[in-house]
């Protein structure tokens, strides 16, 4: 045997090598892509009810909004009424109180009638923490 084909014996069993190297490989690539295949089936059809229970939740939710927005227009139609009927009452009642009120005034005044006034207590001054009477303050302040 020459050096010629002694070399090409060895290219021969490396190529041979390399092709079975390269059969495993695609070997196992189908397997993974067998699967993902599986997978993304199983993803599907547990995504598809899925969306679709999400799509009634979100109809659900839209259509309490919508009464929500209701009862907020009606919140605010009334809060509108109770303020114009206080400012109603205020207006009608508020005057003729003040007046009445004003007049019991004069009229006390005028008849010489007044509540009997508070007796008035001596001041008294805190120097430090004790107290000292009106009387003995002003000596002390001499």
């Amino acid at each position: 045997m020459s050096g010629g084909e002694v070399a090409g014996i060895l290219v021969a069993v490396f190529w041979a090598i390399l092709v079975s190297f390269l059969a495993v490989v695609l070997v196992r690539l189908a397997q993974v892509l067998k699967a993902t295949t599986k997978l993304v089936a199983d993803v599907t059809e547990q995504a598809v009810p899925l969306l679709a229970d999400a799509s009634t939740t979100v109809r659900s939710a839209r259509t309490q909004l919508d009464r929500v927005d209701a009862i907020a227009s009606d919140v605010q139609e009334v809060t509108s009424n109770a303020s114009a009927l206080s400012s109603t009452v205020a207006s009608t009642f508020g005057g003729p109180l003040v007046k009445i009120a004003a007049f019991g005034y004069g009229v006390r005044k005028a008849l010489g009638k007044t509540d009997a006034e508070p007796t008035k207590t001596p001041r008294r001054t805190v120097i430090v923490g004790r107290t000292v009477p009106g009387a003995r303050r002003r000596k002390q302040k001499g």
